[in-house]
């Protein structure tokens, strides 16, 4: 345990952080939108919502747990990028995306990225002593309680217009099926109001968090234990596929959730939910190879990738079950995710790759998608990183 726990340690302080630090800090102010796969900087990429939350993030959470006021000061450079710049004035909410001097470029109002700002500015708030980054982080809640989840409380809708009407295309990327639910945006708001409630003790919140974790219980979570994906607006099921690194995720940010809750019999309920998740995740699992990205078993589909994110989840969940049930077998599966995560992701110029790709010899490193970007943040890695430090210590 101190071997992985001292491993993770010095990832996180002498190559993810430092990475971002060093790389991307923008002179027009914020951070830069995109590195690419081969490790070249393209100072005109437009800059998104969800990587600027996600360092803002990443880096209060770096400072709380370590007091290094470097990280302080990329928190607070994230920090007033957002509120200057990402906060709409005019109708709430966040923009989806900003061209590289700051100007709104999409101007959607798509609550997976509002969620993780709540995110964000709840852990910037651990560290911050200016009662208007909680005041800005309740406000996002309620912008999300009022437009996002419906009138009969069953449900969060995907995206609105930038004044709040209705949407023709709710996707998050080309990726994705456009529905008007998925559990994606489900889990990340589940994700923000348990960080939020953790500072922030409001009786509407704690009704708000208890009712996510319900809809996670009774609709998302399918009788298999893995996550349904998307659905219609009645919750009617729209894929079959299984996300094995929303599975394990999901796994522990439930259970997470559930004790920030306080709710004993939720505690409960949830924990036998989570292990039977994290079991069901490792259908995608192979010691000397990782976690699989995905599987449809209808169609026979099989996403044979092994995403950086996916790999950093895939720790944290088994650190966790092993913390939940003391089956040494889940430690062992965590320090052989670190083996492989060592051995094909990172990246010796700083950061991860993308993913590694199934070869004939095995793996090889991912350099056509980004080393930094849109989607590619030190928040997995980052969280994975201090999560086991915390765990372990």
């Amino acid at each position: 345990m101190d071997t992985l726990k001292n491993r993770l340690k010095a990832e996180l302080e002498g190559n993810i952080l430092p990475f971002w630090i060093e790389n991307m800090q923008d002179p027009r102010g914020g951070f830069y939108g995109r590195i690419d796969g081969k490790g070249v900087l393209d100072a005109s990429a437009p800059k998104g919502a969800i990587l600027n939350a996600r360092i803002l993030w990443t880096f209060s959470s770096a400072c709380r747990i370590s007091g290094d006021e470097r990280y302080r000061g990329m928190a607070d450079r994230a920090y007033l990028y957002i509120r200057d710049h990402f906060i709409d004035r005019e109708y709430g909410g966040v923009y989806w995306s900003l061209d590289a001097d700051g100007r709104p470029l999409e101007d959607k109002k798509q609550f997976y990225a509002i969620a993780f700002t709540i995110y964000a500015l709840a852990e910037y708030s651990r560290i911050s002593t200016d009662p208007a980054v909680l005041d800005m982080a309740a406000s996002l809640y309620r912008t999300i309680e009022d437009h996002s989840l419906d009138s009969a409380g069953k449900g969060y809708l995907e995206a609105c217009t930038r004044e709040w009407g209705t949407i023709a295309d709710m996707r998050l990327s080309d990726k994705d099926q456009n529905d008007a639910r998925t559990m994606n945006t489900h889990l990340h708001i589940l994700e923000a109001y348990a960080g939020l409630y953790r500072v922030w003790k409001a009786p509407e919140l704690k009704a708000s968090l208890r009712r996510i974790i319900d809809i996670f219980l009774d609709r998302i979570i399918r009788n298999d234990a893995h996550l349904g994906l998307f659905f219609g607006e009645d919750w009617e099921s729209h894929s079959t596929a299984f996300s094995y690194g929303h599975d394990i995720e999901t796994s522990w940010l439930i259970y997470e959730a559930a004790e920030v809750l306080g709710d004993s019999d939720v505690i409960d309920k949830v924990k036998a939910v989570s292990s039977r998740m994290a079991l069901a995740a490792m259908e995608g699992f192979t010691p000397e190879g990782g976690m699989e990205n995905e599987y449809d078993p209808s169609s026979g589909h099989r996403d044979a990738g092994r995403d950086w994110w996916v790999q950093a989840e895939t720790v944290v969940g088994c650190v966790n079950q092993y913390q939940l049930t003391g089956d040494a077998a889940w430690l062992e599966r965590a320090g052989a995710q670190w083996r492989f995560i060592e051995k094909y992701i990172l990246c010796p110029d700083g950061e991860w790759y993308w993913s590694a790709i199934p070869s004939a010899d095995g793996f090889v490193p991912n350099t056509d998608d980004d080393r930094a970007g849109f989607w590619k943040c030190p928040y997995h890695n980052g969280r994975m990183c201090m999560e086991i430090i915390s765990r372990l210590s």
